[in-house]
């Protein structure tokens, strides 16, 4: 419901206790219905859950009535403006402000929110998100982090970057491997994570010279990051035991990401084919239910969804764009649990504290002749 501020603008929630999760209802595929009813399942499953919900007000506010239980905890922000998925970064840059997304992203800059979450364009969001809140101190290049369902107890790995820039040196990727373990601490439980860097093979000497000279970075960085390395991987470890959170460069990143995305889907589909081919399969079907079942909810992408902005002055949380109810309540599980861990200022005060210890190592090889 919308509360009225000055001049018609909603009031900020205030609410101690309770964490605050601005949405951009808008340019997800499936349009802001699927967004509140994400909300819905969200608001049913955890009570300390508030909404900022970003979009045309008259829509939303139907939307929401429809739901008791967001009587309280669903503020709207009116925003006439949808950035489709169709607009370029940079055209959105220029004329985002009035659109839902761009009102979710100023949410969390205002400190109004702690984490936002959109359905929408994944460049217009990172772009909106850089310009809107700013990069951390040292930071290069953002990164895109997502969940990667593994072997490992926790059930899942983190890769980044999955598709925030192409591009990426060595520098970079130690930043990725610095905020991917502060991810993997404060989203998955792990007090030291293991980082393994994405390569051609596990052998030193392979590899392009960035790999190399980021495979040094990163293992020079392992007690000031808190975190083992285990070297370089490859990419059947991607699900493996073997590591935590897997570093590599966007391009890579979203390739493996949609490739994986696109044969867990091909499984299901060949599963059901096969189930469905003769009477007799049909019946081994039935038997295997249950093991299907748990199956199906293993490889369900939209478990996973949710691809968590890193690197800026503030928490994004980038849901797929065919995201429906689960999908959404899962990316905002997500935002929640890292809004609740605390998640944004201990990122920053790690990589503020990695870089003052890697500053002083310099220094002081610099100064007993060891290095320059």
């Amino acid at each position: 419901m919308a509360t009225a501020g000055p001049k018609g603008t909603p009031d900020a929630p205030q609410h101690t206790g309770q964490h605050v999760i601005s949405v951009d209802a808008m340019g997800g595929d499936l349009g802001p219905a699927a967004v509140v009813a994400g909300l819905v399942a969200s608001a049913q499953k955890n009570p300390d859950i508030r909404f900022i919900l970003h979009g045309p007000e008259p829509q939303l506010d139907r939307l929401v009535r429809r739901n008791r239980i967001l009587d309280g905890r669903c503020d709207i922000r009116h925003a006439e403006g949808v950035v489709s998925m169709d607009d370029k970064p940079s055209q959105v840059m220029r004329h985002g402000e009035g659109t839902s997304m761009w009102s979710a992203i100023e949410s969390v800059r205002n400190g109004e929110a702690e984490v936002a979450v959109s359905c929408g364009n994944t460049g217009a969001l990172m772009a909106l998100s850089m310009i809107r809140l700013r990069k951390l101190p040292g930071i290069n290049r953002p990164a895109i982090a997502c969940l990667w369902p593994s072997r490992n107890p926790a059930g899942f790995n983190v890769m980044l970057d999955v598709g925030a820039d192409i591009r990426a040196d060595a520098e970079d990727l130690l930043q990725y491997a610095l905020m991917g373990a502060s991810y993997a601490r404060n989203g998955l439980g792990l007090t030291r994570p293991r980082i393994g860097l994405l390569n051609v093979g596990t052998e030193e000497h392979k590899g392009r010279a960035e790999l190399k000279l980021a495979n040094d970075l990163i293992e020079s960085a392992t007690e000031a990051g808190a975190f083992d390395y285990v070297g370089f991987i490859e990419g059947g470890d991607l699900p493996s035991t073997r590591v935590d959170v897997i570093v590599t460069d966007g391009f890579t990143g979203n390739i493996a990401l949609k490739t994986g995305e696109g044969t867990a889907k091909l499984i299901g589909d060949f599963l059901r084919e096969a189930f469905a081919a003769t009477p007799l399969s049909r019946i081994a079907s039935l038997l295997a239910l249950t093991s299907l079942r748990r199956l199906r909810k293993r490889i369900d992408p939209r478990r996973v969804n949710g691809g968590v902005f890193l690197g800026l002055n503030g928490t994004v949380v980038k849901s797929h764009g065919s995201a429906d109810a689960t999908g959404v309540s899962a990316a905002i599980k997500l935002a929640f649990r890292l809004a609740e861990s605390g998640f944004q200022a201990r990122l920053a005060a790690r990589l503020a504290s990695v870089e003052r210890a890697m500053h002083s190592a310099a220094e002081g090889s610099g100064k007993d002749g060891t290095g320059a």
